[in-house]
C-alpha cells in the first residue's frame, strides 16, 4: 500500500457479546494541530435514510500519551478534540443489536458490523491509508473472520486468511465499504472466471446444501462477469480486493441485502434455502438467488457506475438524485434476467417472476401520483418512511424502475431491428463510468444523461419514452410491447371472493385494516387504515379465514355492514363490495422471440 507515514489505526473487539457491545480504538499519529474533528456517517450507501448511527456510541474518550484530552460533541454525528501535539488515541464503545444488513449485531454466536456504524472518520485524513486490527472476543477461541478487506500482508501482526490481526484499506471510504462477519458460520467457496468468491451463512441452518448454492451462484456470477466484460471476463472487484464475499444472516423470516464494492450483506429466510437431499427447493430458493443476483449486479451498477450525486458520497447528509430508477430499477430488471441467462431458472419461471413485478406495480395507485424519478429523489423522506397510505401515494423505483428497464429493452430491440438492446447501454455506462471508478478520477452519471447515453449506445431515441414513463406517471404499454416480442399478457383474478379493496393484517389476535385502497369499496364506505374489524353483518371476523368465509357468501355489488373499532370507539359502516380484483399478471411466450427478454 506504500505507506510513507504511520497510518491511522483502528481496532475492533467484541468485548461484551451478551451486552452486544463493541470496543473501538482509533489511533491518529498526527492529529490536526488546531484540534482533531471526528465524525460518524449519518447513513449507509445503498439505504437512503438518515440512520443516526452515532446514537449507539455509549462512551467515548480521548487521550494523549495516557493523559485525558478534552472532547466535546459539536453536532449530531461530530466531535472535536482539544489540540495536542503528537499521537491521539480515541476509545469508544458501540451498542450493536440491530439485526439488519445496515448496522451492527453482536451476541455470543457471532459479530457483524458495517464500517459506517463503528468507524469514526478523522476529518481531513479520509484520503489516507489506514489499518484495521480485528481482535477476538474474550469468550471463545473458535471464531474466524470473513471480510473482503485485504489482509495487511508484510506488516507485523498482519492477519492470515480468516484470522484475527491487521487488515488494510486504501482510504476511509474503502474501510467502511467492507463489512465484517466474525463467528463460526457455514462457508463454501468457488471460483468464477478465476476470481475467488466466498459464501458465508450465519445462523442455525440444518442440512444446508452448500454445494448446490455455490454451483448456482457460480453460474450467476460468471454470467454477470461475461455480461459486462465479454472480452476480458475480469471480475469488477479486483480493483479493491482479491475475493468477493456473500455474507448471509439466516433467520426464520428475513429478507434483504446491501451492496458493497467487494461483498454483500444478505438476510434470508431459513425456509428459502435448499437442504441436502431436497430436489425441489421451491420458489423461495429462486427468491434467494434473485437477491444474490441483485446484490452482485450492484458490484457494477451503483458501486462503480454511480449517479454524479454519489461521486463522492457525502455521508453527513442526504444525497439526492432522480436516477435511483436506473441504479435500483435496472438492477431489479437484470437480477431475474441473469437467473434466466445463467440457466438456474426456466423460461416459465422467469415469466412468472416478471408477471409478479408487473402485478406489484399495477396493484398500487400511487404510480399515478409519483414518477419513478420523483420517487428516487424522495427516497429519503418518503420511500424509506412508508406508512399505511404509501401504496396510494408512492411508486417504487425498484419495481416500476424494472418495468421502465423492460420497456426500454423492448423499445431498443424494436427500434434497432433487434441489433441492439439495453445490454449495450449498460456496457457503455460500465466502460465510461464504472470500469476505472476506483482506479482514477471518479465521475458519475449526470441527472439528464440517460437519453444521450441510450442514443449513443443503440442509435434509438428514447427521450419521449423516458419523459412519459420515468419522469411522467403513465403506465408503460407493456401488453402491446411484449406482444411484439411474442409474449402474451393476461390479467386474472386471484380469487372468486368479492373484494373490500384492502390489505388486512393480524395484530394481537385482531384483524386490522393495514391499507385501504383509494377509491375502493372500503374507502368509499368510510373505513380507514388502522381500524380493527370486529364483525361483518353481525358475525365475528377474528381472522382472514373467517372474513373470506363471510365474503364468499356474497356477490359483487352487495352491501355489507362492518363494525370496527377506531381507537376505542365502536363504529358501523355500510360497504358495497367490489368484484374480485384482477391482480395476477400471467405471461406466456407464444412464438420465436429474440434471446434475452
Amino acid at each position: 500500500m506504500g505507506m510513507k507515514t504511520e497510518p491511522i489505526l483502528y481496532s475492533v473487539t467484541p468485548f461484551d457479546p451478551s451486552g452486544h457491545r463493541l470496543k473501538i480504538t482509533l489511533s491518529i499519529p498526527g492529529p490536526d494541530p488546531a484540534g482533531q474533528a471526528l465524525s460518524l456517517p449519518a447513513w449507509i450507501p445503498g439505504s437512503y435514510l438518515i440512520r443516526d448511527f452515532s446514537r449507539q456510541i455509549e462512551t467515548i474518550q480521548a487521550t494523549h500519551r495516557g493523559k485525558p484530552v478534552p472532547l466535546r460533541k459539536t453536532g449530531s454525528h461530530r466531535w472535536l478534540c482539544e489540540p495536542v501535539a503528537g499521537p491521539l488515541l480515541v476509545e469508544y464503545t458501540v451498542y450493536a443489536w440491530d439485526l439488519s444488513v445496515r448496522s451492527a449485531h453482536v451476541d455470543e454466536t457471532h459479530a457483524f458490523f458495517n464500517g459506517t456504524s463503528v468507524f469514526l472518520e478523522a476529518e481531513g485524513r479520509s484520503a489516507e491509508p489506514c489499518l484495521l486490527k480485528l481482535c477476538p472476543p474474550p469468550h471463545t477461541k473458535t471464531w474466524r473472520v470473513h471480510t473482503s478487506l485485504p489482509e495487511a500482508g508484510g506488516l507485523p501482526g498482519a492477519a492470515r486468511r480468516h484470522g484475527f490481526g491487521l487488515y488494510r484499506a486504501s482510504s476511509y471510504d474503502d474501510l467502511i465499504d467492507h463489512p465484517v462477519e466474525i463467528g463460526t458460520p457455514q462457508v463454501v467457496s468457488f471460483s468464477a472466471h478465476g476470481a475467488e468468491h466466498e459464501m458465508v451463512f450465519t445462523g442455525v441452518i440444518p442440512g444446508l446444501d452448500l454445494e448446490r448454492i455455490a454451483a448456482d451462484t457460480k453460474r450467476i456470477c460468471e454470467t454477470q462477469i461475461e455480461f459486462f466484460e465479454p472480452d476480458t471476463r475480469q471480475a469488477p472487484f479486483l480493483d479493491s480486493a482479491d475475493r468477493y464475499v456473500f455474507m448471509t444472516m439466516v433467520t426464520g423470516d428475513a429478507y434483504g441485502g446491501l451492496e458493497h464494492r467487494a461483498s454483500t450483506a444478505l438476510m434470508a429466510s431459513r425456509g428459502d434455502l435448499p437442504t441436502i437431499g431436497r430436489k425441489d427447493a421451491g420458489e423461495g430458493y429462486q427468491t434467494f438467488l434473485g437477491l444474490v443476483s441483485h446484490e452482485y449486479f450492484h458490484t457494477w451498477n451503483v458501486k462503480r457506475i454511480k449517479p454524479a450525486a454519489f461521486a463522492p458520497y457525502d455521508l453527513s447528509r442526504e444525497n439526492h438524485t432522480r436516477l435511483l430508477w436506473v441504479f435500483e430499477g435496472f438492477t431489479s430488471y437484470y437480477d431475474d434476467l441473469m437467473l434466466l441467462r445463467s440457466g438456474v431458472i426456466s423460461d416459465t419461471d422467469y415469466l412468472r417472476l416478471l408477471g409478479k413485478t408487473i402485478a406489484n406495480v399495477h396493484g398500487a395507485g400511487g404510480r399515478f401520483k409519483q414518477s419513478v424519478a420523483e420517487s428516487s429523489f424522495d427516497a429519503w423522506t418518503r420511500y424509506y418512511k412508508q406508512d399505511e397510505n404509501s401504496p396510494n401515494a408512492l411508486v417504487s423505483y425498484y419495481t416500476k424502475g424494472a418495468l421502465v428497464a423492460l420497456g426500454l429493452d423492448l423499445l431498443i430491440r424494436e427500434g434497432s431491428g433487434h441489433e441492439r438492446c439495453l445490454d449495450d447501454v449498460m456496457r457503455l455506462m460500465w466502460q465510461r463510468f464504472g470500469r476505472d471508478f476506483y482506479r482514477g478520477s471518479p465521475s458519475g452519471v449526470a441527472e439528464d444523461a440517460m437519453p444521450d447515453l441510450i442514443r449513443e449506445a443503440t442509435g434509438v431515441d428514447a427521450s419521449d419514452f423516458l419523459d412519459r414513463y420515468a419522469h411522467g406517471r403513465e403506465d408503460i404499454p407493456l401488453e402491446r410491447m411484449l406482444a411484439a416480442s411474442g409474449i402474451q399478457m393476461e390479467w386474472k383474478s386471484g380469487s372468486e371472493i368479492p373484494s373490500l379493496d384492502v390489505r388486512m393484517r393480524a395484530v394481537n389476535g385482531e384483524l386490522q385494516f393495514a391499507t385501504v385502497r383509494e377509491g375502493g369499496a372500503a374507502h368509499t364506505g368510510g373505513i380507514s387504515a388502522g381500524d380493527v374489524l370486529v364483525a361483518l353483518d353481525g358475525l365475528r371476523t377474528a381472522d382472514n379465514a373467517a372474513l373470506d368465509r363471510l365474503l364468499r357468501s356474497h356477490e359483487p355489488g352487495n352491501v355489507v355492514q362492518l363494525h370496527v373499532f377506531r381507537r376505542d370507539e365502536l363504529r358501523a359502516y355500510s360497504v358495497k363490495l367490489s368484484p374480485p380484483a384482477r391482480t395476477e399478471c400471467v405471461l406466456t411466450r407464444g412464438g420465436q422471440t429474440p434471446a434475452g427478454v
